[in-house]
């Protein structure tokens, strides 16, 4: 949904009303110290609490990991939403009115926050209806779960799994006659379709195993059927809807975001049942992609909870699932190139996907293969060798040449070296006195000749007007002089106007973007703000996600920081400023 920029009034509204430990309490463990409220922090690791709540702020601060701001900085930080998609989710939980800056845009931002609403409540009971009919009509869909999958009563409920009875209109006639759903916003769920020669409407899903598609937040958005009989096909899913787009959803990532976070690692499956095996198993960290190859958007959208950005794509071992596995890299394989990824490719033994793999076996066989999965790229490197021989010229030569397309895809030089050094290990069959030439031949097809030729002078040139160029030091301090300088204007008010004076006074602009930005939005909240600055600042960055993360810790002092502020503000100032220049 698109949202268009919220008006102010909205969002400060939202900030009268969302109370910060109310909000933090749903998450965190809070007990009262002094004025304050303390608790372990949810963003990092940590046995002794450095998570403080200030409800007299509304503001929240951990001395550990130096997160800190508002509720609504809160449930970004810890959902990994946007500012408007927060900021609206509290809105209808403090029942506030939301206003648009563009007025001809509210009805119909109103109309589709209405529609989003309606839908997550006809699928939400649609869900209840089809966990009803497993009970009362779906005995040979339990026998199924119970028997084939060998699933518990616990994870049948956990994952809300249900049954679409034979009929063709049993779900139709419950949800328009019954309950009075109007049949368009049925339609528009995704549940019903209408009958191509003939009037009326049939179910999408019937005599079907049924399995509810949460969103993050574990909203029901969607349903994936899995027939009892030879109906084709095997899987079927919801159509895509105002609230189910299957290329920006993972299945079970509302179950396992909290164990991605905990052990610092994504397991993605291929079918809903192996994500479901593995949660059984106490594999809690298990999510699916639903048939389709991962896009850019799902694999960040999952990283958010990885520290280590560790993703594990588990397809079986046999031809068809070498092919998933390399179909569900999909656009990975930039972000892989670049590092910014740690993918790793676990085969299971004997063809088998997950759910086959853990019938008869303990949940620490499993354990110990995805403990011994190979990285993408060495995964890829064993895929070059298999069933090759070395030693013939014909097999030699095309492993020589898929390895070098391979190396020069690496863009981290580091890892490009590593893995030049392992490919000719390789090519060397052995013989180590081969191992120099090997990586030698590999380095003339990968870089350039003229990489290797010795380098002539460059004369020294004046930047260009409009650019800079600045050595590294002198980056760094630029870097803490600006961000000095931001501070102490955020956190004491009488030493802004000094601030303003000499920046006017010497002509000087912030250089460094991220700080240029932050001026801009001070500058930009209305004069004769005192204490509330740092609050009305903090709430327009907020919008601005990646500027926000560069400037966060700026709205935030330690007590050895404030001690040499005050002590010392006249000379920081002007050291600061004196840097400035100086660089510039």
């Amino acid at each position: 949904m698109h949202i268009p920029r919220l008006h102010p009034d909205t969002i400060e509204e939202v900030k009268q009303r969302a109370d910060i430990v109310d909000v933090i309490s749903e998450h965190v463990v809070l007990r009262k110290r002094g004025k304050d409220y303390v608790g372990l922090c949810p963003f990092h690791s940590e046995k002794t609490p450095s998570f403080t709540a200030s409800q007299t702020k509304q503001m929240y601060y951990c001395f550990g990991c130096q997160a800190g701001g508002n509720a609504i900085k809160f449930l970004m930080d810890l959902e990994k939403r946007s500012f408007a998609e927060v900021v609206l989710d509290l809105a209808r939980r403090y029942q506030v009115s939301v206003r648009t800056l563009e007025p001809e845009q509210r009805q119909e931002l109103q109309r589709q926050l209405s529609l989003r609403e309606q839908l997550y409540e006809v699928l939400a009971t649609a869900a209840q209806f089809y966990q009803h009919a497993l009970r009362y009509s779906g005995e040979k869909a339990l026998q199924y779960l119970q028997s084939v999958r060998q699933l518990k009563e616990e994870t049948i409920q956990q994952f809300g799994i249900g049954y679409a009875p034979a009929g063709w209109e049993t779900l139709y006639r419950y949800l328009v006659e019954d309950k009075r759903y109007p049949v368009q916003l049925v339609e528009k769920a995704g549940l019903i379709k209408p009958r191509k020669e003939a009037s009326g409407y049939y179910d999408v899903f019937r005599d079907r195993v049924i399995i509810p598609i949460h969103d993050v937040l574990g909203r029901v958005i969607g349903f994936g059927g899995r027939s009892l009989g030879d109906e084709q096909p095997k899987y079927l899913n919801s159509p895509e809807t105002e609230v189910f787009i299957k290329g920006k959803t993972l299945f079970a990532l509302d179950k396992a975001k909290a164990g991605i976070s905990q052990q610092d690692q994504a397991v993605v499956v291929e079918g809903y049942f192996d994500a479901i095996a593995l949660h059984a198993a106490g594999i809690n960290n298990a999510i699916a992609s639903l048939g389709t190859a991962l896009s850019i958007e799902q694999v960040r959208q999952v990283l958010r909870y990885t520290d280590s950005k560790q993703l594990v794509l588990n397809f079986d071992a046999d031809k068809a699932g070498t092919n998933a596995a390399e179909r569900a890299i999909g656009e990975i394989a930039e972000l892989a190139y670049k590092g910014e990824v740690q993918l790793k490719i676990l085969n299971l033994p004997d063809g088998k996907d997950a759910d086959e793999y853990l019938q008869g076996r303990e949940p620490e066989d499993y354990r110990k293969l995805l403990a011994n999965a190979p990285l993408w790229l060495d995964w890829q490197i064993q895929q070059m060798t298999k069933d090759r021989d070395l030693k013939q010229a014909a097999d030699f030569q095309q492993v020589s040449g898929q390895m070098v397309k391979l190396l020069k895809n690496i863009a981290n030089s580091d890892t490009r070296n590593y893995y030049i050094s392992h490919c000719a290990e390789i090519l060397s069959l052995g013989d180590t006195r081969l191992i120099s030439l090997r990586v030698e031949n590999l380095l003339t097809q990968i870089v350039p000749a003229r990489a290797f030729r010795k380098p002539t002078p460059v004369i020294k040139q004046q930047p260009v007007a409009g650019q800079q160029s600045l050595a590294a030091g002198e980056s760094s301090l630029l870097q803490i002089a600006e961000a000095l300088l931001l501070q102490i204007y955020l956190h004491y008010p009488v030493y802004r106007g000094a601030i303003v004076d000499v920046l006017d006074e010497r002509d000087l602009q912030f250089s460094l973007s991220h700080h240029r930005f932050l001026w801009r939005q001070i500058l930009e909240v209305s004069s004769g703000i005192d204490d509330d600055l740092i609050s009305m600042v903090q709430d327009r960055c907020l919008e601005f996600p990646e500027e926000m993360d560069l400037v966060s810790h700026l709205f935030h002092l330690n007590e050895k920081t404030q001690k040499e502020i005050i002590s010392r503000h006249n000379k920081l100032i002007q050291a600061a400023t004196a840097c400035m220049e100086l660089v510039l």
